[in-house]
């Protein structure tokens, strides 16, 4: 089958012919029908993550945000059948840990990194394993498309996670969202979705326009303002309930846990780069005499997806609304290049996979 395969980092992404997968006992394999391109797999293909012992290694498959159809069942499995259409989660729980068991598998200890780790090739391919499926694999809802869950995948879930429960993000509070990439533009579609009013931060005008139509209430252009914090405050009537770093830059890190008013929220999504190498000085002082809280957020549990396919359903919360462009699997490098100086836009999917 035919696969994107990193060979070296910074560089194209080798698209060849590699054995097909075969089900571990526990799990299945999934012919991919999309698969998102998300900023995880630039940080991955650029080689960051060896300060965090995170690093992807050389030869692995890339992609983690995938949807498509069972083809093959491994014995162990109950739950999944040959032609389900499902929804593949990047954090991958091995179901019967405590974590597992207690409804955050996101964190589960000895799961799998789902393009991100030898043990777990990625969806830039025509199939992918996906193991411990029986608690892994997501149902899609009748009417939903490959394509739209493929824009859910890491991002999507990843900031309805973070607002809706990492966050104690209400109705009519204030949200701060800077950085307006894919999950930024998600954390900004939820947040609408959520009853919030939502502030969206970004130095490009075309992303903050995106922004808007996604339901943001006021955006703030960083790169006209002296003090990004300020102008939130004063947008907001006091500072946000709720602030998302969505970029992971010290910048931003920092601009949003100023910009929270007394007993705020700031949630890190963002992964740093290697000018931060996993490090941000942070106001903790501050933070102590404010309460306000940090949150850390990975993904969501399989065990969520349901309330995220509900929305979904009732047309709460559309992702395919974030989709600006649909790619084949060779095009894979040039987007991911194209990431280095932000020149995407929303969230880009591969659709073909055997070019």
């Amino acid at each position: 089958m035919r696969a994107a395969v990193l060979r070296e980092y910074g560089e194209p992404l080798a698209v060849e012919d590699v054995d097909p997968p075969e089900p571990e006992p526990h799990g299945v394999v999934v012919d991919v029908e999309a698969c998102g391109i998300c900023r995880s797999d630039w940080h991955a293909w650029m080689g960051h993550g060896e300060w965090a012992d995170d690093q992807a290694p050389i030869g692995q498959v890339l992609g983690h945000e995938p949807a498509g159809r069972v083809v093959a069942v491994g014995d162990e499995v109950r739950e999944v059948a040959t032609g389900d259409r499902v929804a593949l989660p990047f954090n991958l729980g091995d179901g019967t840990c405590p974590h597992c068991r207690n409804g955050h598998g996101n964190v589960c200890p000895n799961g799998r990194a789902l393009g991100f780790q030898s043990a777990a090739p990625g969806a830039f391919a025509e199939e992918v394993h996906l193991p411990w499926a029986d608690y892994n694999a997501m149902p899609l809802p009748d009417g939903v498309s490959a394509r739209d869950v493929a824009a859910l995948g890491c991002r999507f879930m990843t900031a309805f996670h973070a607002l809706a429960h990492r966050a104690d993000l209400g109705g009519g509070d204030w949200l701060a969202v800077h950085g307006c990439g894919g999950v930024g533009l998600s954390a900004v579609h939820i947040g609408d979705a959520l009853g919030a009013r939502v502030v969206a931060v970004d130095v490009n005008e075309s992303k903050l326009s995106r922004a808007t139509e996604l339901g943001a209430d006021a955006v703030v252009d960083a790169s006209e303002v002296d003090r990004v914090p300020k102008e939130i405050k004063i947008v907001s009537d006091g500072g946000a309930h709720v602030s998302v770093d969505a970029l992971g830059v010290a910048e931003t890190c920092r601009n949003s846990v100023f910009c929270l008013r007394r007993r705020g929220e700031h949630v890190q999504l963002g992964l740093t780069t290697d000018e931060e190498k996993g490090e941000v000085s942070l106001p903790t002082d501050r933070m102590a005499h404010m309460e306000l809280s940090f949150h850390g957020s990975r993904g969501m549990p399989p065990t969520r997806y349901g309330e995220l396919f509900g929305l979904m359903q009732t047309g709460d919360v559309d992702p395919g609304k974030l989709v600006s462009k649909e790619v084949v699997l060779s095009d894979v490098s040039d987007r991911l290049a194209a990431m280095t100086n932000y020149e995407t836009e929303g969230v880009e999917v591969v659709t073909e996979f055997a070019n």
